[in-house]
């Protein structure tokens, strides 16, 4: 048992770590911990291409990256922060977990297609973790479907 404590890492080491992985966002049990793991406090107006923005489009439409994309897709089985339960509706995002540069594309940083650097997630997700705000996420409860709930006008025992 020892053993396989020195091989797994705390929630609170994981949490702390200043380059973020694949590998320990998925040990991290809730999808509100995970945001939080991600989350960039605001950092989205930094510069990251600037005028060089056309670099993060050519990267994003070559072929390379669409075979990386279904890959990842394919991994997370299209869940928002690879969670199970919270299939992504609408477009996938394929986020960095640490944010590529233009730098990186010119120089083909091996970052910008390592599998351990990247998750799904949807638009929602993907604009709270760079702006660090919680409440772009607006988590709902799962409603308990019922017989007729889509039938307004029949009556379901006083419900």
């Amino acid at each position: 048992m020892p053993m396989l404590s020195k091989l797994c890492r705390s929630i609170e080491e994981v949490m702390k770590s200043s380059i973020k992985t694949y590998s320990d966002l998925i040990q991290i049990p809730s999808f509100i911990e995970r945001y939080r793991y991600l989350r960039l406090g605001g950092k989205a107006g930094e510069i990251t291409f600037g005028n060089e923005r056309y670099l993060n489009q050519l990267l994003y439409r070559s072929l390379e990256w669409k075979r990386f994309r279904r890959e990842i897709i394919i991994r997370d089985n299209g869940c928002d922060l690879g969670m199970e339960g919270y299939s992504i509706q609408g477009k996938i995002i394929i986020h960095h977990l640490n944010p590529i540069t233009a730098e990186d594309i010119y120089e083909r940083n091996p970052s910008i297609f390592d599998e351990d650097n990247v998750i799904c997630v949807s638009s929602r997700t993907h604009n709270a973790i760079h702006y660090g705000d919680e409440e772009l996420l607006m988590i709902d409860e799962i409603i308990e479907r019922r017989p007729n709930d889509t039938i307004f006008w029949r009556k379901t025992n006083g419900l």
